[in-house]
């Protein structure tokens, strides 16, 4: 297993958010295996002859969305996948549903809510089951 990415030059998205896609979507479908070690920040900005701060800021964010981790002086690693980010939504869930309760809404006029804001966000039309 190899990290593959391509940085489109023409591209509407930055460089550092096309890398930070890529290896989102990489450790997600498990193309890269929790545990995989990722390369340098240095390294892999020579690879893809990019800045250096440029595979920082896609890392930081990597990072913080909870698909890499850091082990200090041994390396980046892919995290387990959506430790982080399951805590985060589980976070904010319960936070809008004690919002909602407080706002006197019932219980359905919150999934309502929460079902419409999800459809707009993933741009779907019917709700998945």
């Amino acid at each position: 297993m190899t990290l593959k990415i391509h940085i489109d030059e023409g591209a509407a998205a930055a460089p550092y958010e096309q890398v930070r896609a890529q290896i989102s979507a990489q450790a997600r479908s498990g193309e890269l295996p929790v545990g995989y070690r990722l390369p340098t920040v240095r390294g892999l900005a020579e690879t893809l002859g990019l800045a250096a701060n440029t595979v920082a800021k896609a890392y930081r964010a990597l990072e913080t969305d909870g698909v890499i981790e850091t082990r200090g002086r041994n390396g980046t690693f892919v995290a387990a996948a959506g430790g982080a980010a399951q805590r985060e939504a589980a976070g904010a869930a319960q936070a809008y549903a004690e919002r909602a309760r407080r706002l006197g809404l019932g219980e359905a006029e919150a999934l309502d809510a929460v079902r419409d804001a999800l459809r707009a966000a993933y741009g779907e039309r019917e709700p998945t089951p």
